[in-house]
């Protein structure tokens, strides 16, 4: 099952080995629906199938979270930094990177997860929200203007050029309770419209979303700081001129086993926000 879906996830454009086909089909037999979309080219997942995905991956996280819990702090890791799939790929491994080259002597680790954990044993963690509610030290990082975001493609295929034009296109949603992000009807409440009525792609997972866009699937809301490098490669693009401010800001939080490293690191990055 597990191996099913990440072949599809991670290799959609290569056929998938007999076994994986085998176990797809005795899958989606069992749940009586269909997870893959078979084309020539290889096969991709439906809707269901990215829940699924998205589920498994979750699970796979919380286990591997629990491990982290019960091993001892790598004693090659001078700074360990917890994060999303989204800020590290998007944001923070090239940071670390840049930082490395200033600081070729400090060691810095990601623990990267999409899964809340209130225990888990890391110097700085980033977070979207607002910094004071929390009772530990945080340093404001950015906050961005929220921007629809799509393909040059699916534009010109719906003939967006206005927020008018956005309400009856495909939108790509992000149904996660456990992420306080700004939603589509919000997004065009606070531009003075109203609830879109177009066809809708859900997902809880915010890379997925990414792709979902990539592919031409719909429109999604972006951060325009933390999809920077996507639409500098022309992977996204600004669907129309208006946009709002984000209600919250990512940053980042100093926890109590920070050492002077990990302190280093956080001024720094605070720094190049």
């Amino acid at each position: 099952c597990v191996e099913a879906l990440k072949g599809s996830e991670h290799r959609p454009s290569r056929r998938s080995p007999k076994g994986a086909v085998g176990t797809s089909l005795t899958l989606e037999g069992d749940l009586g629906c269909n997870l893959f979309l078979r084309l020539s080219r290889g096969v991709e997942l439906t809707e269901k199938g990215a829940f699924l995905f998205v589920a498994v991956q979750r699970g796979l996280e919380t286990i591997s979270d629990a491990v982290t819990h019960m091993r001892d702090r790598p004693e090659t890791a001078d700074v360990t930094i917890r994060t999303t799939t989204a800020v590290s790929s998007l944001w923070l491994t090239p940071k670390i990177s840049a930082f490395w080259k200033s600081h070729p002597t400090i060691t810095v680790s990601q623990i990267v997860s999409d899964v809340p954990a209130t225990a888990i044993r890391c110097d700085l963690s980033i977070h979207y929200g607002d910094a004071q509610e929390s009772p530990e030290e945080c340093h404001k990082l950015f906050q961005d203007r929220i921007v629809a975001l799509g393909t040059p493609k699916f534009a010109a295929e719906h003939g967006i050029g206005r927020v008018e034009d956005l309400l009856k296109a495909p939108l790509i949603h992000m149904n996660n309770e456990e992420t306080d992000w700004t939603n589509w009807p919000e997004w065009f409440q606070a531009l003075g419209h109203t609830i879109p009525k177009g066809r809708r792609f859900s997902v809880n997972n915010y890379m997925i979303a990414l792709q979902a866009a990539q592919d031409d699937i719909g429109a999604v809301l972006g951060w325009d700081g933390l999809v920077k490098s996507l639409m500098e490669q022309g992977r996204l693009v600004t669907l129309v001129p208006d946009n709002i401010p984000s209600p919250r800001a990512f940053y980042l939080k100093i926890h109590l086993r920070a050492g002077s490293k990990a302190r280093l690191f956080a001024s720094w990055l605070a720094k190049s926000s």
